[in-house]
């Protein structure tokens, strides 16, 4: 028995069990019924992670709590690294956080990743091995699975149809994207505005906008379309998932955050004195200054 094993397991009994319980409904060998149960591991998967996710954001609210503090050492030992590194590395410590908590969600997702990538390139196999809970039944109606007229189990590389290279060229492109804007989305809208020199966590950011996509890209030729569709359908939740933190609860000194005060404001501020109050009612005009008011004569009642 290998260490994976049971990783892949657990990844084909989850998708099993999806397409036992769709099957009634799409049909047990119908390509809708597949991609739903790779859809719904990703969201069984990204529902444990929820936690990691909000150990993620904390960690960045730290670190955008020690920009300042972190700026200072930065200038202090800008000739020193290795002493700048050491002084980074106990301000962390000390405030209990990790520069690199961002990460956290994709490299807790990085062996059902790999044990997916295992099970759908096995099926892909001519004739297809089966791994973990699937049958050799089961893996042959699964490398048949077409999602858009392409089997579910090819490749870019892995196969000379022309639909299949268009289908993958599509998820590799959508796959790249949404990880550009999940990343351009948390830098314009949740980050705090930082000062871009020499700032440590604005660096970190920028990176990742532009290293994974670049990243995802350049692999996804080597990935089975299943596997593109479940990093698609990942990226789409945590798409998702932070524009509601973002929305609901942004950092402190975002963009995002800024609006939110500027719509509270807006929602309980009242109107200046001297306006129509919205009911109707018209206020009393000002008296013009230096102009006396002059007394009124009472009528004297006429005698009888």
């Amino acid at each position: 028995m290998g260490i994976l094993d049971p990783l892949y397991w657990i990844v084909s009994g989850v998708m099993v069990y999806i397409h036992k319980a769709l099957s009634p409904v799409f049909g047990g060998a119908s390509g809708v019924t597949w991609t739903l149960s790779i859809m719904g591991l990703v969201v069984l998967i990204r529902t444990i992670l929820i936690p990691l996710f909000v150990k993620q954001i904390k960690s960045q609210r730290a670190l955008t709590a020690l920009a300042p503090e972190m700026k200072k050492i930065q200038q202090k030992y800008k000739d020193d690294r290795q002493k700048q590194s050491e002084e980074l590395m106990k301000l962390y410590k000390t405030h209990k956080t990790n520069p690199m908590a961002s990460c956290f969600p994709i490299l807790a997702q990085a062996p059902i990743f790999f044990a997916l990538f295992t099970v759908l390139n096995g099926i892909g196999k001519n004739p297809p091995q089966a791994r973990g809970v699937l049958t050799s039944e089961i893996a042959a109606q699964m490398a048949k699975a077409e999602f858009f007229s392409a089997p579910i189990s090819q490749t870019f590389l892995g196969s000379s149809d022309g639909t299949v290279k268009i289908v993958t060229v599509f998820l590799i492109f959508l796959m790249s994207l949404t990880t550009f804007t999940t990343q351009r989305q948390l830098m314009v809208k949740g980050m705090p505005k930082l000062d871009s020199s020499n700032n440590m966590m604005l660096q970190q950011q920028k990176i990742m906008l532009y290293l994974f996509p670049v990243i995802f890209a350049v692999s996804g030729v080597n990935f089975p379309i299943g596997v593109l569709i479940y990093w698609s359908t990942t990226n789409f939740w945590t798409w998702g998932q932070q524009f509601y933190v973002i929305k609901r609860n942004p950092t402190p000194g975002s963009p995002a955050w800024e609006e939110l005060q500027a719509k509270k404001a807006k929602k309980s501020g009242q109107e200046p004195e001297g306006e129509s109050n919205g009911g109707g009612v018209a206020t009393e005009e000002p008296k013009p200054m230096g102009q006396r008011e002059q007394p009124k004569k009472k009528k004297k009642k006429r005698r009888k």
